[in-house]
């Protein structure tokens, strides 16, 4: 892992970007922002999960014009996502969002990015500028033929000269693609031009799980470089799945951790339990936990008991039945219908303070 690179740091609401502060998770309601109830519905799944900043669509007036009622009943910060008008822009500011979020191929005239930009300063509103590659204003293509790294960056630092031009320096970039190569590249060309935080995603990334893995090659290998400060996931389902996934990345990369990290084993014919359900419902039933918490839940004597040590707590499975170990030591044997129970009775005690967590999410 390369040290992380320094940028600025913002605030978006209350949250800081950028400097020495945390990388923050991030995802976007797929509702119509308009219908408040079902925004809202999402908007809280989502604080439930861990999310720290949520972005709306906001493509009409009317969705700009309900902004003020989201705001006031949710918990986290709100990003304004606006495109082709800056008139909504404005409205949306009136309602009393944290940042605004605008795409320089799109957004209009240097005097209508200017007109955001002063009402954003009045306010101490932040701009994310976002750029993607399937959206670069035409005299790039025309210059470089498609959507390049260059041709990106180049976007990106237009806009950036403008809101610098009127004194304004809250600001962090996106500059997405779909590729994950184009997207890599893109961003180390921006990380060594600008010391703006950088928002990390790779865009329209798909289904999981291969956008999820398409994410985590493109997002991973950035922040194991250094490069990135806060991070969104972009994937073709519930917004939910975007969280966790995002803060699986920063977790397999020991940036951040939240919540139980379950290590388990991919079965093989020394397996005597049912090892896949075994796991799947201790993942169930503990996606409540809060505190970084390793749990290894292994089917064998070959790595289990070796692996259930190095973890704060887990299961060394054996004839119908396993081991329970915690801290290096035994702590009990038990029936294959018991084990899930005691193990999550276990890993409740580390989480309320009870017992200390000893394993690697300690680290």
């Amino acid at each position: 892992m390369t040290a992380r690179r320094k940028t600025r740091q913002i605030m978006v609401g209350d949250v800081a970007i950028g400097g020495d502060a945390p990388i923050t998770v991030q995802s976007m309601t797929t509702t119509k922002t308009e219908d408040v109830e079902a925004t809202l519905e999402e908007i809280h799944r989502l604080e439930e999960a861990g999310c720290e900043i949520v972005r709306v669509a906001v493509p009409h007036q009317r969705d700009a014009k309900v902004l003020g009622k989201i705001r006031s009943r949710m918990h986290i910060p709100l990003v304004a996502d606006v495109h082709f008008d800056y008139r909504i822009a404005l409205t949306a500011l009136d309602g009393g969002v944290d940042c605004i979020r605008l795409n320089p191929g799109n957004i209009g005239s240097r005097e209508r990015v200017e007109e955001v930009t002063r009402a954003c300063s009045q306010r101490g509103v932040p701009i994310r500028i976002g750029v993607n590659a399937g959206s670069l204003e035409e005299d790039l293509l025309e210059r470089y033929g498609y959507p390049t790294a260059e041709a990106m960056t180049e976007s990106a630092l237009r806009h950036v000269r403008i809101l610098e031009g009127l004194d304004f320096h809250d600001i962090k970039i996106s500059i997405k693609a779909s590729n994950v190569a184009l997207m890599v590249a893109a961003y180390r060309l921006l990380s060594s031009r600008v010391d703006y935080p950088l928002h990390l995603g790779v865009t329209e990334a798909g289904l999981p799980p291969s956008g999820t893995i398409k994410s985590a090659i493109g997002i991973g290998m950035l922040l194991a470089e250094g490069i990135g400060d806060t991070i969104r996931v972009s994937l073709t389902a519930d917004p939910v799945e975007e969280v966790e996934a995002g803060f699986d990345i920063l977790r397999a990369l020991n940036i951040r951790a939240k919540g139980a990290l379950i290590v388990a084993c991919p079965t093989c014919g020394r397996i005597e339990v049912d090892l896949i359900k075994l796991v799947e419902e201790a993942k169930a039933r503990l996606a409540h936990i809060e505190k970084p918490i390793t749990v290894s839940i292994l089917g064998c004597a070959v790595n289990g008991p070796g692996e259930a040590r190095e973890a704060d707590i887990g299961i060394a499975g054996g004839k119908n039945g396993g081991l329970l170990i915690r801290a290096g030591q035994i702590v009990g044997k038990y029936k294959e219908g018991e084990l899930v129970n005691r193990l999550v009775e276990a890993v409740e005690a580390i989480d309320a303070g009870e017992e200390p967590a000893k394993g690697r999410a300690a680290v």
